[in-house]
């Protein structure tokens, strides 16, 4: 995919156009890149987040996804997640939902996504922790009961979707009375009014948001060498995965450090 054809993608996405072509098309994307970049130490797909102050404990072999985790890190900070059951929608390759079932001590974290391959990958690579499943599913209906979960956590995944409201609907329900619903992704900037209507709906509580947008710059940044030493290495795919991965120089990579493109995080709370 060139350059130019990215572009008129994300301009695409911008105006809310073919929606449920795009979640179709994104679906098809995963799918490829999950059975064609199989690296056993790729856990994540996330842009990552690093913030200022004191770094957060990690164990040695997970330092080089800092970055990374440093995004499910601030989305889960605080919340009451030991001995919680634990919803991660969209949850990819599953580094995310490693994470939280490594260092949080929750009952179980089941993570959900819409590409059968990455559910087939994440499985593989994530068989070493306890506590924690993948399963195939859709956002906009998720296949669990109402109430099911304490906490529920969807990161970069939001602008694959064709429904967000549906997906907003579907979190309230399966969340439990009391419990936390915690979102991260990025906007053009003329669109987070329409995004917070969206994620508006009955049964969630606005508790925090917060602007992360410096912070996943920093992170774009401080993986930029090993970025490019991946992308080297598919010399079909260079041009897409430059912009796909948001490295230096690429449309995304500009529009978050220029404002046009912001990176926002929200809590909610299941009222009762």
């Amino acid at each position: 995919m060139s350059r130019s054809v990215f572009s008129n993608v994300l301009s695409a996405v911008e105006r809310g156009a073919f929606p449920r072509t795009q979640k179709w098309a994104w679906r098809g994307v995963y799918n490829i890149l999950s059975r064609f970049w199989r690296d056993d130490d790729w856990r994540f797909m996330n842009y990552g987040f690093v913030a200022g102050g004191a770094p957060f404990p990690l164990h040695a072999e997970d330092e080089p996804e800092r970055a990374f985790i440093g995004l499910y890190h601030q989305a889960v900070e605080g919340l009451p997640l030991a001995g919680a059951r634990v919803l991660e929608i969209g949850s990819g390759r599953g580094g995310g939902s490693r994470y939280i079932a490594r260092y949080h001590a929750p009952a179980s974290v089941t993570g959900l996504d819409y590409s059968p391959e990455t559910v087939r990958l994440a499985r593989r690579l994530n068989g070493d922790t306890t506590s924690l499943s993948f399963e195939i599913g859709d956002a906009e209906r998720l296949p669990f009961a109402d109430g099911s979960f304490d906490v529920i956590v969807n990161i970069e995944s939001s602008h694959c979707y064709a429904n967000v409201p549906a997906f907003a609907s579907e979190a309230a329900r399966v969340l439990a009375p009391g419990g936390w619903f915690t979102f991260a992704d990025m906007r053009p900037k003329g669109k987070l009014a329409e995004l917070d209507r969206q994620l508006s709906v009955p049964g969630l509580e606005l508790a925090a948001e917060r602007n992360l947008s410096a912070g996943v710059v920093a992170a774009l940044d401080a993986a930029e060498a090993r970025k490019r030493e991946r992308i080297g290495r598919a010399r079909l795919m260079r041009r897409f995965m430059t912009e796909f991965s948001g490295a230096q120089g690429s449309i995304l990579y500009k529009g978050l450090a220029g404002g046009g493109v912001v990176y926002v995080a929200r809590r909610y709370r299941k009222t009762a």
